[in-house]
């Protein structure tokens, strides 16, 4: 056996440290109670002050529940009686986006609102798990009044229901054209605030601060980047104009995968089963998805290896896919590839058609990473904050079998179960050239880590004090006159007309 380096040696001592002062802490460790939130919090909750900005949630990828728009089913966010069903002919040919580039869906699927419940028929007995409910519940406490809400009937807050927005949008949908509806949504509001706080004798131009979960996290990037601007055709970058940060002060990042997540993988090659007992939605329909490409890990951080020679793989080489047999790629797919091309009766057609629309959302799925990936900091006045959890074992890479298509996973990392801590980050530090600082395309303007999964992560009381703390009292800008002369404790203004 070879005598330790001096490296060895050092990283044997820390480790060692590290461990002895986790049994003292354990010896001397206190069971805490949750903090006194409204104790905390309460008279920021109720005061609409200066520097307040109304707030937007933007869930992450199936969270907004979705309806045919001409017949009001449901074709996501109630599984059971009423809702589309993937494994008939129409219900995944009326779920599924079309594979030809110019071809619009048979009926437009709208989103109907996030999905803060999702409810399950269970033989024949309603059920309902809490999605998006603990998010909306925390704004609410906070003051932070949901429009739809009020809406709705469901709560009733008077004529204040104007500082809390859910912008459920078609996560189906390819991100950077999602920004263009986003950027739509918030013009939208802005206007509707400007106008309910002239209606009450204040001039403010209003900003608005967002919480994003997951996929939304990446929408959110982007538009605070580029706008409402696509991505060009040509293979070029959008131009960095940071159009979207203009209207956004602070953006709140949830359990991000901004390098990507290895589960999404599964869903594209294998399907995506809600629950038990409920249907499988085929890899076909999955894989019509543009979205769910750009949730895909980055090939340069060694998520895909060769199981036979560990060698590293690209993913986002369309000849891999048919050399695989992957999602639409899968000859074994062709009975829903019929259902979803109804009028095209050749196989060999339809398998064409089918590998043209892979190599598209693979495509652009890479341009939209490198519209993200471009190492840019905020302009002064917008900050990125990010929430991540990195206490559960998490997917770090697999390997694939190049022979029978097959893969497993060949290493895991600290992260939520969904996302990994590094990718939550977008940590470009590799073993290969490590630095013990971070290296990331992303400037955070804070970085708070919890012990939780990914959904889990919004149900624990410390990230609601961490949020509210971020969304109610850190300070923002200077104080200007106006908050010396007392305006501070008015509805979110910077002058009051006479």
């Amino acid at each position: 056996m070879r005598p330790l380096r001096r490296s060895d040696r050092r990283w044997l001592w820390a480790a060692g440290s590290l461990l002895l002062l986790a049994l003292l802490l354990d010896g001397c460790r206190q069971r805490l109670a949750a903090p006194d939130l409204g104790g905390i919090y309460g008279r920021d909750a109720i005061r609409h002050h200066l520097e307040r900005n109304p707030v937007i949630l933007i869930p992450g990828i199936m969270g907004t529940r979705l309806e045919d728009a001409t017949t009001g089913e449901v074709a996501w966010g109630n599984f059971g009686g009423g809702a589309l069903d993937p494994t008939r002919p129409d219900g995944a040919r009326r779920f599924a986006l079309p594979l030809r580039a110019d071809e619009r869906p048979p009926a437009p699927v709208v989103p109907a609102g996030v999905l803060d419940r999702v409810r399950v028929r269970l033989f024949g007995l309603p059920l309902e798990q809490q999605a998006y409910f603990y998010l909306l519940s925390m704004l609410g406490s906070a003051g932070f009044r949901d429009e739809s809400l009020a809406r709705s009937g469901a709560v009733d807050y008077g004529d204040d229901h104007f500082t809390c927005f859910q912008f459920g949008y078609d996560w189906r949908l390819d991100n950077a054209d999602n920004a263009r509806r986003l950027d739509d949504f918030i013009h939208r509001k802005k206007a509707y605030v400007e106008a309910q706080l002239r209606r009450r004798g204040i001039e403010r131009e209003v900003r608005f601060d967002v919480v994003a979960h997951s996929m939304g996290a990446l929408l959110t990037r982007y538009y605070l980047r580029y706008g409402r601007q696509p991505l060009p055709a040509d293979g070029s970058l959008p131009q960095l104009t940071w159009a979207g940060a203009r209207l956004v002060e602070r953006a709140i990042l949830v359990g991000p995968p901004n390098g990507g997540s290895l589960v999404v993988l599964e869903r594209i090659v294998r399907g995506h089963k809600p629950g038990a007992f409920l249907p499988r939605y085929p890899p076909a329909v999955i894989g019509s998805f543009p979205s769910v490409y750009q949730l895909l890990p980055r090939s340069r951080h060694g998520a895909y290896v060769d199981a036979g020679h560990r060698r590293q793989l690209d993913l986002f080489d369309p000849a891999l896919w048919q050399r695989l047999g992957w999602g639409l790629a899968d000859p074994r797919q062709d009975e829903v590839l019929a259902w979803l091309l109804p009028d095209v009766g050749a196989r060999n057609e339809r398998r064409r058609l089918a590998r043209a629309a892979l190599a598209r959302h693979l495509d652009r799925a890479r341009r939209f990473h490198a519209a993200l990936d471009r190492p840019a900091t905020p302009p002064a006045g917008t900050t990125l904050v990010l929430v991540a959890g990195d206490a559960v074992p998490t997917a770090a890479s697999i390997a694939i079998d190049l022979d029978g298509g097959d893969f497993e996973v060949a290493s895991r990392a600290p992260g939520d179960g969904i996302v990994l801590r590094s990718s939550a980050l977008m940590d470009e530090r590799r073993i290969s050239d490590w630095r013990a600082t971070l290296r990331s395309p992303i400037a955070w303007h804070a970085v708070t880590f919890f012990f939780d999964d990914h959904l889990g992560l919004v149900r624990d009381p410390t990230f609601t004090d961490n949020v509210l703390y971020q969304l109610l009292e850190e300070p923002r800008r200077p104080f200007d006159d106006a908050r010396r002369e007392g305006q501070s404790d008015r509805l979110p203004g910077t002058v009051s007309r006479k």
